[in-house]
Parts: C-alpha cells; structure tokens; sequence
C-alpha cells in the first residue's frame, strides 16, 4: 500500500528540488537526487512536481480542486441515477396496480 506524506513534508521536497535543478544537467537528475536523500521514490517526486505545476497554472491540466469537485459531482450524479430509477421502478407499479379492475 503507498505511503501517505504529510503536505509539509511534500511542500519541503519541492523546494529543495527547485533549488537542486540548476545544480544538475537535467530536471530528472536533480529530482533523482532529491528523492534519495528524502527517501521516496523519483516518480513520487516527479508526479508531486507535476502536480504543483499545474495547480499554480504554469502547466495546462485539471487543478486538485477541479478534481474534487468533479469527483464529487460524478459521485452526486450517479445517488440521482440510483433515485431516478428506483422512482421509475416505482412509479411503473403503481401505475400497474391503478389500471387492474378493483374486485369487492
């Protein structure tokens, strides 16, 4: 199971990569240093910087929030669908139960 690091932890590993970069030829070298002196794994660092590249706008994709929210309202979209079709289903009985002759 993946480990959980705290937001500190992640936030200090960011900043210790920006200021790695300009000591390295390339951005995958500092990120591979930076990840083994913190002990996490490169590609956990790499999607980390991903990731706050695009939440602050400087790299095109959907922001942590917008993610959330759309988590959500798939989640809120799919309670109404179940809902829908239970009233559906029950609106089709009654129906069926109004149309049959009344016996006494």
């Amino acid at each position: 199971m993946p480990r959980q690091f705290p937001p500190e932890f992640r936030q200090r590993a960011l900043r210790m990569l920006e200021e790695s970069i300009p000591e390295h030829e390339t951005e995958y070298a500092a990120i591979r240093h930076v990840s083994m002196k913190l002990g996490v794994g490169p590609e956990t660092l790499r999607k980390w910087r991903r990731r706050a590249e695009i939440d602050s706008g400087v790299r095109p994709g959907v922001t942590s929030e917008e993610s959330v929210e759309l988590k959500r309202l798939k989640r809120e979209n799919a309670e109404l669908r179940r809902a829908n079709e239970i009233l559906r289903t029950a609106s089709a009985f009654f129906a069926a139960e109004l149309d049959r002759p009344m016996t006494r």
